[in-house]
């Protein structure tokens, strides 16, 4: 008897395919067949995924991106992406097919539609994006990571959390050592790609560190490859030790050991800081669709767990001084990191592959 087969479609950043990466896995270990469907810029984060995915890079086509005549030929190559996904899962007949949001789901989840497949989509923020927004009423179902998660009137969300990777799970509730009077970590991390007012704001932040803190302090930052450079330079005009990298493939283990995170608040971000239990100052992307990284932010800051900073008001003392409060106070800095750890929810990727399979009609869940 053939697996049952899943196809996952997702694109365009980390935030849609590491939740993708995890559902990935799980579904493996139960045995299903998966099938990836990304683009070019999704494709550099299919490093992680477990090799025996086959991994399908379809082109891109978004209104975001290029000028008047790219964008008046994006209509076209979307229909052109769901005419072929129709043919192709006419021919693979999936049992499920999930979208993670991006435009590369947009053909497997209208291809799904049309030829009636269990279709679902998971959205990472608290704000659904275009995409999903676009599909909400047209799947079986709407999972949602951040809650409360604002969805179009009549659909029914089901709050499962986001998804994290195995590398992740493997740091969960990694034991937290306080700051005190030894070397500490702090992890910098602008999402997949770094960010810009972070490289310009954090190093000469934390160079304005008391002496005391700053003599002990060791940074991982995550820069874009037009800034690292430069921030390498200022990290070691100032004497701080720091690897500045535009990605960092072992995130999970750099957070276990940090003593604090400063980060933009991307879901998986915020979902990766909460399993493992960190405290965090989180400047949330002001250009996000729908502000939708303040609503990430928010469970954290919340609970205590996190500062967050509006990024028209980060400022370098400001921001030093902040860094200061956490790092100079064992006591607030062990509440942030258990108040993180209570708002984790680890178990995400097993809730959703328990709804994939309910709608294949191969599980129990509602």
């Amino acid at each position: 008897m053939t697996a049952p087969l899943l196809i996952i479609a997702a694109g365009g950043t980390g935030g849609h395919m590491f939740p993708a990466q995890a559902l990935a896995e799980v579904m493996l270990r139960r045995g299903w067949r998966v099938k990836l469907s990304t683009d070019a810029r999704g494709a550099r984060y299919t490093g992680g995924f477990p090799h025996t995915i086959e991994i399908e890079q379809i082109s891109s086509a978004s209104f975001a991106r290029g000028g008047l005549l790219a964008k008046i030929a994006v209509p076209f190559r979307i229909l052109g992406g769901v005419l072929s996904a129709t043919r192709r899962m006419r021919r693979m007949r999936p049992d499920v097919v999930v979208g993670f949001g991006g435009y590369p789901s947009i053909p497997a989840l209208a291809a799904a539609r049309i030829l009636r497949i269990p279709r679902m989509v998971h959205e990472q923020n608290g704000i659904l994006g275009r995409v999903n927004r676009l599909f909400a009423k047209r799947v079986d179902r709407v999972a949602c990571g951040t809650w409360p998660t604002d969805v179009p009137e009549g659909v029914e969300a089901h709050h499962v959390g986001n998804p994290v990777r195995a590398a992740v799970l493997e740091k969960a509730g990694s034991g937290y050592i306080p700051p005190g009077d030894y070397p500490m970590a702090i992890l910098v991390i602008g999402g997949s790609q770094g960010a810009r007012i972070l490289s310009d704001i954090v190093p000469p932040a934390i160079a304005g560190l008391p002496n005391e803190i700053l003599r002990n302090v060791r940074v991982s930052h995550q820069a874009r490859d037009e800034d690292g450079a430069r921030v390498k330079a200022f990290y070691a005009e100032h004497g701080i030790h720091a690897e500045v990298e535009p990605f960092f493939r072992d995130v999970p283990r750099r957070m276990s050991e940090a003593q604090l995170v400063i980060s933009r608040a991307g879901a998986s971000s915020v979902a990766d800081i909460s399993v493992i239990g960190r405290p965090s100052i989180l400047i949330p992307y002001a250009a996000a669709a729908g502000d939708h990284q303040t609503a990430n932010a928010r469970g954290l800051n919340e609970a205590g767990a996190a500062i967050v900073i509006a990024e028209n008001a980060l400022e370098v003392e400001m921001l030093s001084e902040q860094i200061t409060a956490v790092l100079s106070d064992t006591g607030k800095a062990e509440k942030m990191a258990k108040a993180a750890l209570a708002c984790a929810m680890p178990e995400a990727h097993v809730t959703l592959a328990d709804m994939v399979e309910a709608l294949a009609g191969k599980g129990t869940h509602p």
